[in-house]
């Protein structure tokens, strides 16, 4: 056999050293979101947390504890922060998907892991990403744990790169929501969106950019800040508020379901946790949607369409007693969250959007 020039993994394409480097960047980062709970260090090939004892958590007892688990992405929203140099905010994104989910059946968030795959690894870029996520973390009340970091110069294109991250909760078995309780008169309250969260971005970027011709930095009068501002917004982490309520009313158990409002928007999400018989109707009149909802129908997608895609400012849902209804909104606006009543469970199926 004709001899070879011999090939390195760097040359390959893949950085250990970088990978050394992002690790020593980001053990402060991560540790920031460490608890009494979090056993061991970043850099081992597991995180753990601790679960009994005199934890907190546990300060009532827990006599049939359920783990729950979610996982999500970022989606294509990250194109855009690779488009204007910005990832402070993604990590965030990343986060709230999955702890939003997590919180609907009344889970408390516990621990967080994040998987980030890049063509080439560029450890000031990576730890700003893993900054957002352990800020994501922190706004959750949860723990970065663990974590891992590809770089597939094989699958990815220069300057490309994905999120995807997964979270743990634990809930007392008695006090899971999952909207079996539902039942017509019940009040439908909304918390309001940040802005498009992190869902339709492969629409937005289509009628934003091809269709508008708008850029990154383009300023637009009705939002107030550059288009590429807006949409990096990060997505409402609604953990500690949600929780919150549901602890002050725990005894009543006046929380009958939650949402949260994604992929699908309103009638998508709040129909998944509605028991047969029930029916939800939306009144569109009690919340103002925010202005670049209406730039972005503006552009040319029908009112329909625009609510089954995007959260159009309410960004997650409670289904309450209406005994409760505006002791629970007082609260959540005592938090500084401007919850409102967007509508009523009735007889009938679906959700309607007036």
């Amino acid at each position: 056999m004709a001899e070879h020039k011999t090939i390195t993994y760097q040359e390959a394409g893949v950085d250990i050293e970088a990978g050394d480097r992002l690790v020593d960047l980001i053990k402060p980062i991560v540790r920031k979101t460490y608890g009494p709970r979090v056993l061991g260090d970043l850099g081992g090939f597991a995180g753990m947390l601790q679960l009994e004892g005199r934890l907190d958590l546990f300060r009532r007892g827990r006599r049939d504890p359920v783990l729950v688990a979610c996982t999500d992405s970022t989606g294509s929203k990250i194109l855009l922060a690779k488009e204007t140099g910005r990832y402070d905010t993604v990590g965030i994104d990343l986060v709230a998907m999955s702890v939003n989910d997590l919180i609907t059946v009344g889970a408390e968030p516990l621990i967080f892991l994040d998987y980030v795959a890049v063509n080439q690894l560029s450890p000031s870029q990576v730890a700003e990403i893993i900054d957002g996520v352990a800020n994501g973390c922190l706004k959750a009340g949860c723990s970065l744990v663990g974590g891992e970091t590809a770089e597939l110069p094989d699958i990815y294109r220069p300057g490309e790169f994905d999120l995807v991250g997964f979270a743990v909760g634990i809930v007392e078995r008695r006090r899971i929501i999952d909207g079996s309780e539902i039942e017509p008169g019940d009040a439908v309250i909304g918390l309001p969106s940040n802005g498009i969260h992190s869902n339709g971005y492969t629409l937005v970027r289509r009628l934003i950019f091809q269709e508008a011709g708008l850029k990154h930095d383009s300023m637009v009068p009705e939002i107030g800040c550059s288009i590429g501002e807006e949409l990096l917004k990060p997505t409402n982490i609604y953990a500690k508020p949600v929780l919150n309520v549901l602890h002050k009313y725990r005894r009543k158990r006046m929380v009958r379901g939650m949402a949260h409002i994604t992929g699908g928007g309103l009638p998508g999400n709040v129909v998944r946790i509605l028991p047969e018989g029930c029916a939800v109707t939306i009144d569109t009149n009690s919340w103002t949607i925010p202005p670049i909802f209406e730039l972005l129908q503006s552009i040319g997608v029908e009112r329909d369409e625009m609510f089954r895609v995007f959260n159009m400012g309410i960004g997650y849902v409670l289904i309450v007693h209406p005994q409760s209804e505006n002791r629970i909104i007082r609260y959540f606006r005592r938090q500084g969250i401007d919850a409102l009543t967007i509508g009523r469970v009735r007889k009938g199926s679906g959700v309607e959007i007036k």
